[in-house]
Order: structure tokens, then C-alpha cells, then sequence
């Protein structure tokens, strides 16, 4: 595509959002659109640099989004029905049926699906996977630490799941077979193969992530840690670049990257 591509958001308003449109602001590789508002109908008055969702899906030939779960499910839903335009998501916390309805949202349209659009971070992703399938379960422990701002909703992060997911891909075990989200009170001697996560919240934190792999006589640590949200936006238009004239299927930024790993 030589023309620009027309980008629309959804969740403009939140961090991310901003941060997304800052960064279109200078790019002459796209057009910005506008920030998609809650309400649709062409009688509802939109705030400033909102536009209706209904001509957002129309017109758009990629909607990036950092709203919410529930709110990234049903846009997936709509782009699907008329069959464009593509997505990128980028909001965390979801259900597994909101999956399953991504999932089949994507059978119509691509879409790109991350917790995460920092370059380096999903760097940090392949590292993950390739450390924990040659560290043996059976002496090499591994726990995902996060940190976020107060205002963050859902824990684990987005990113740290991705994490854990890598680890678990390069023992080619489930991560839902083996995690543990959190410890309280006796909670017994760790399980062999254990992946487990501990969570902090607090301040401005924009986003610190570590993976350890401790043995019984040293330990490896893999981190990222986030300085400014500019990254992430930077990362979410490289996936709409990536995305036009892609097929039909759910995506993630290893596939943009040209990192991925299947099991």
C-alpha cells in the first residue's frame, strides 16, 4: 500500500492510546482517523478526535486497540461481519470464551494479538523459550516477576503470560498444567516443573518484567524494563504495517518480528 493507512483507535484516551496517537502524529505512513468513541449513530455528538465506531470500521484499514477485554472483543466481532477492517489488540486480561471469540473473529480478518508490542520485550519472548528448553525442570526453577502503576487492572500482566507461555513452550508443557499465580500461608515444597508469577503495583511504574531461573548453585535472570509508552506505540504500528494484505488468522508480534516458534 502506497497511500497512507488510515488508522483508527480505540481506547485513544487511556496511556497507551495517547501514546499510540503521538506517534501517528509524526508518521507520515498513516492517517489518522480519530479516536473511536463509546456511542454510535449519526445523531450521538462526538468529543473532540472521536469519531463514531460505526464509520470508524467503514472507513479504517486498521483499528488499533488498548481499550478493555470486553470492549477489544466486540470491536473483533463487528471488523469481522463485514469482513475488514484489520486489528491490532492490545488489551490484556481476557476471558477464555472472549478468546475463543477473537479466535473466530479471525477467521475473517487478521489480527495481530499481543500483550505486549515492545520490540525488545518480545526479543526477551524467544530468549524465554530457548533458556527454559535447555534448562532441565528437574533443577532449574522459574518465576516471572512484574511490575506495573497503580491504575493497572489486571494481573498478571499481559506481558508476563507471555512470558510464562514462552517458558512453558520451551518445555512443551500447557502453562495452565503448571503455574502457580501467587503464594500464601503453607503452601508446601515446590512442585518439580512449577512456572510461578509474583506481581507488584504501585506508583508510575510503566512496566518491569524478570524471568529467573534458579538452580540449586546459581541463578540466571532474564529482564526488560519499560521507560516510555513510546515504544510500545511504536511496536503497535509496525503490527498495522505488517498487517495489510495479510490473510485471514490470529497473529502476534513474533509473527511481525519474524520470530515465531510453534510447538
Amino acid at each position: 500500500m502506497t497511500s497512507p493507512i488510515k488508522i483508527a483507535v480505540s481506547g485513544a484516551r487511556g496511556h497507551m492510546g495517547r501514546a499510540v496517537t503521538a506517534a501517528l502524529s509524526g508518521d507520515p505512513a498513516f492517517s489518522y482517523i480519530g479516536g473511536i468513541g463509546r456511542s454510535t449513530g449519526p445523531d450521538v455528538e462526538m468529543a473532540d478526535g472521536l469519531v463514531d465506531r460505526t464509520a470508524a470500521i467503514a472507513t479504517a484499514d486498521v483499528i488499533l486497540d488498548f481499550s478493555t477485554a470486553a470492549a477489544a472483543t466486540e470491536l473483533a466481532e463487528l471488523c469481522a461481519e463485514r469482513a475488514g477492517p484489520a486489528l491490532v489488540i492490545g488489551a490484556t486480561g481476557f476471558e477464555p470464551g472472549e478468546l475463543a471469540r477473537i479466535g473466530k473473529a479471525a477467521a475473517k480478518i487478521p489480527i495481530v494479538r499481543s500483550g505486549n508490542f515492545s520490540i525488545g520485550l518480545n526479543m526477551l519472548v524467544g530468549l524465554v523459550a530457548q533458556v527454559a528448553g535447555s534448562f532441565p525442570a528437574e533443577t532449574w526453577d522459574i518465576e516471572i516477576l512484574e511490575a506495573h502503576h497503580r491504575r493497572k487492572i489486571d494481573a498478571p500482566s499481559g506481558t508476563a503470560l507471555m512470558l510464562g507461555e514462552a517458558a512453558a513452550l520451551g518445555r512443551g508443557v500447557a502453562l495452565a498444567a503448571v503455574e502457580r499465580r501467587g503464594r500464601d500461608g503453607i503452601t508446601g515444597e515446590r512442585p518439580v516443573g512449577e512456572i510461578g508469577f509474583s506481581v507488584l503495583r504501585g506508583g508510575g511504574i510503566v512496566g518491569d518484567h524478570s524471568v529467573v531461573f534458579a538452580a540449586g548453585e546459581e541463578v540466571v535472570t532474564l529482564s526488560h524494563q519499560a521507560l516510555d509508552r513510546g515504544m510500545f506505540a511504536r511496536g503497535a504500528l509496525a503490527a498495522a504495517r505488517w498487517l495489510i494484505g495479510r490473510a485471514p488468522g490470529e497473529y502476534d508480534m513474533q509473527d511481525v518480528l519474524g520470530l515465531a516458534r510453534r510447538a
